[in-house]
């Protein structure tokens, strides 16, 4: 039961990145064309980044949902709150990429900072890995979230 858990959690988060992906992969060649500051990446890192972010986000919804059920505690809200971030991760990817809404891409990743956050602390009210092996993930938000805003700035 475990191990299933964990598959369908990381195929179901792994899932959601690959549409993102599929519906603003036409127009990723954006970031080859538009000023960037002097600390943006390659374009070639962020799949790579991004594919081991959402692996350590299914494995840390699988195990609070395992932790929750072996405590007997409700994490219902906890799973709520990340689908809410994997939703508004989801459409990161559109709003910068399809539209060109930089500004406003910018916003919407202060909104899943945010929501990463709420999700890490009640993570860790059920389960202090999963908690913790989202670290990463705010952090590479934080970054993005500065390369975006810049990224405004320049064009």
């Amino acid at each position: 039961m475990k191990t299933k858990t964990y598959v369908w959690s990381v195929i179901v988060t792994l899932a959601v990145a690959g549409l993102s992906a599929l519906l603003s992969m036409g127009n990723m060649d954006i970031y080859g064309s538009i000023e960037k500051p002097a600390f943006a990446p390659p374009s070639i890192l962020f799949p790579i980044v991004w594919g081991i972010l959402y692996i350590l986000m299914g494995i840390s919804v699988a195990n609070v949902i395992i932790k929750a059920r072996e405590k007997g505690v409700y994490a219902l809200s906890c799973i709520r709150i990340y689908a809410l971030q994997l939703i508004v991760n989801f459409f990161w990817s559109i709003i910068f990429f399809n539209l060109r809404a930089f500004l406003f891409s910018f916003i919407w990743l202060v909104l899943l900072w945010v929501l990463i956050i709420v999700m890490i602390k009640c993570f860790s009210k059920i389960s202090s890995f999963a908690a913790y092996i989202n670290i990463p993930y705010l952090l590479w938000v934080t970054f993005a979230a500065a390369l975006n805003f810049m990224i405004f700035r320049l064009n």
